[in-house]
């Protein structure tokens, strides 16, 4: 069973910045994909940003240039740099990484208010 644990959450004004690590229990060199999506209250999960094998990077159109996405093979870490942030980026954030099967973290929540 692969564990994700995320860290780095909480409250932060508009404009301010925030990092997210989320530690793999399993080492990510094997991967399909990783990264993270998030949920504000009422919406779907939405993808925030992703990592595949290949190496190519895809981020979701509302955080594209204030959000970067980067993985550590050496930690087995998957980490979330959130700049520029806005009261519209508010959502849980999770974890995900994709072995032979879809795994998640258990969410970090993320405030953005002044």
């Amino acid at each position: 069973q692969v564990q994700l644990v995320e860290s780095g959450g909480g409250l932060v004004q508009p404009g301010g910045s925030l990092r997210l690590s989320c530690a793999v229990s399993r080492s990510i060199f094997n991967m399909y994909s990783m990264g993270w999506f998030r949920q504000a209250p009422g919406k779907q999960r939405q993808l925030v940003g992703l990592i595949t094998r290949g190496g190519s990077i895809n981020y979701g159109d509302s955080v594209k240039g204030r959000f970067t996405i980067s993985g550590d093979n050496a930690k087995n870490t998957v980490s979330l740099q959130m700049n520029s942030l806005k009261p519209e980026d508010t959502a849980v954030y999770y974890c995900y990484v994709q072995f032979d099967r879809d795994y998640w973290g258990q969410g970090t929540q993320v405030t953005v208010s002044s």
